[in-house]
């Protein structure tokens, strides 16, 4: 959600004594929420961001269709985007890679990253009291190889997690002292639950950790379909 871009996380190679080997997981994202997740769940990776142009990407698709996107199928269109297009790097060679995108559902309208403070502003004078959905699609490639010594499959598929998130009755000053924060700007929603807004939220139904941004859950379920597990990538 943040633009800083997380330092890849390994084993330490001096504690276990073996020489350092690139992690197996990369993550195709920036935020360091999500980072912090895989962190905080101890697994290793590397962040490698892509350069997907994601208005494109929904207009593509949109023109393709004929149709507009649902806010489920957009966060999995870009979170597929994302996964395939730094699966095609070199440096992403022989990693199973994840993409993630979220999409915030208000009252059936999609909503994106605010970028400015004047759209935050407006989304929270809609948003509060009210309830909406934080959808995150997950997209994993494995770029192994095939070979039966690196047990590659292959597999390049995804999934959409949901979860509702209710929010207070937030003052027009609170919500003009959150925005010149700056936190909500590059955020799906304009919102995050691991910040200052959380303070502006009265409850969450379902993983919280889809609503930051990336279910270590969900991707425990996608691996299985690499025939891996997410112990594979403990460190």
């Amino acid at each position: 959600m943040d633009p800083s871009s997380p330092s890849p996380v390994n084993a330490d190679p001096a504690a276990t004594g073996a020489e350092e080997e690139p992690p197996l997981l990369v993550l195709a994202s920036r935020s360091p929420g999500r980072a912090r997740i895989l962190t905080d769940a101890g697994v290793g990776f590397e962040a490698i961001v892509s350069t997907v142009d994601e208005d494109a990407a929904v207009a593509g698709a949109v023109e393709r269709l004929g149709a507009p996107l649902d806010a489920p199928s957009m966060a999995l269109l870009l979170a597929r985007t994302k996964a395939e297009s730094v699966a095609g790097l070199e440096a992403a060679d022989g990693a199973v890679v994840l993409g993630c995108d979220s999409i915030f559902e208000l009252d059936g309208v999609c909503y994106g990253k605010p970028h400015t403070a004047e759209v935050a502003t407006e989304r929270w004078q809609t948003m509060r009291g009210k309830t909406g959905v934080l959808h995150t699609g997950h997209w994993l490639v494995d770029n192994r190889s095939t070979d039966e010594d690196d047990g590659g499959t292959g597999a390049t598929l995804g999934t959409v997690a949901s979860a509702s998130v209710s929010f207070d009755e937030v003052t027009d000053e609170e919500i003009e002292a959150y925005v010149a924060t700056g936190e909500p700007l590059p955020c799906a929603g304009a919102f995050t639950i691991d910040g200052r807004g959380a303070a502006f939220i009265t409850g969450i139904e379902g993983d919280p950790q889809t609503v930051v941004g990336l279910s270590v859950n969900t991707l425990r379920h996608l691996l299985a379909s690499a025939e891996l597990s997410v112990t594979d990538l403990w460190v």
